[in-house]
């Protein structure tokens, strides 16, 4: 199984993914931490004195993406740990170890553990917001406060792939400039701009569209919680969710309040949410985060 579709695919990801950094504005190191599973890659950014806050982005994407616009702020009150997923399409790597046996449980530790933190905060974007929430529900000692963007608490058995289908297809098939610009409108409320008045953004995303093998995420399983657990992560989680976001549309946001959890909603905002109104996302992670 191979990351990305083809050697070529993979080296115009990797040109445009050091691009985003360059664009996030903040001096940063990077550092690769081995495992069971592989290699995974982690940015650095933030004084060291700073409370440690480590972020997850979502499927399909990486952490160069998915933080272009949140990174700074954020690293001005915080000590940041930027992960990119295992399997994912950023500078991770696994090894033959990463299979159908995958344990999220064990590569989280992993990573947290030779970062030598103690309690930390989490912020997860979509895919990103399930590992904060399963961290934080299975390692409840090891987790101050989670921050789930574009992401809904996981109850109920509909299989994500499915869920992703229904949004991502056809344009996804298909990603020619124009399906990527018209699968961005789908995804995005009315600042959807952020995305395509950014040269760089766009050639990185459909780099990604055509690039990345898919598939090689599948063994990140997305469960539900039991609902003790969801119980036990309801004081501690704040969800940021757009309004016109498809998942949300799709029953997240159902799931959300028959949960009762901490949520507020954001109109003209979809999935990506922290990119779309990036300002105010910011301050709300700070305000919730520091409280």
């Amino acid at each position: 199984m191979k990351t990305y579709r083809s050697e070529k695919a993979g080296r115009e990801i990797l040109r445009t993914y050091d691009l985003l950094l360059e664009q996030w504005g903040v001096d940063k190191e990077e550092r690769d931490i081995s495992g069971t599973y592989g290699t995974t890659h982690c940015i650095l950014c933030g004084s060291e004195s700073s409370p440690p806050l480590v972020l997850f982005h979502g499927v399909g994407d990486d952490s160069a993406l998915m933080w272009l616009y949140n990174a700074k702020a954020l690293a001005e009150k915080f000590r940041l740990y930027v992960i990119d997923t295992i399997g994912g399409p950023g500078r991770s790597r696994f090894n033959e170890r990463y299979g159908k046996d995958f344990d999220d449980l064990i590569w989280l530790d992993e990573v947290i553990g030779a970062l030598s933190l103690g309690a930390v905060s989490i912020v997860g974007v979509s895919h990103g917001a399930h590992l904060a929430q399963f961290y934080a529900a299975n390692r409840p000692e090891r987790v101050r406060k989670i921050v789930c963007i574009a992401g809904s608490v996981p109850v109920g058995d509909e299989s994500p792939m499915k869920t992703m289908m229904k949004i991502f297809l056809p344009e996804a098939l298909f990603p020619t400039k124009k399906n990527t610009a018209k699968l961005l409108r789908k995804l995005c409320g009315k600042h959807v701009g952020v995305f395509l008045e950014n040269e760089t953004v766009m050639a990185h995303y459909g780099a990604l569209l055509r690039g990345f093998n898919n598939m090689a995420m599948r063994f990140h399983q997305v469960t539900g919680l039991p609902e003790e657990q969801i119980d036990a992560i309801r004081g501690k989680t704040l969800y940021l969710i757009g309004e016109e976001d498809p998942f949300a549309k799709l029953g997240g946001k159902d799931a959300l309040l028959r949960c009762k959890m901490n949520a507020q909603f954001f109109p003209n905002a979809g999935h990506a949410i922290n990119h779309e109104l990036a300002p105010e996302i910011n301050r709300q992670i700070i305000t919730y985060l520091q409280a």
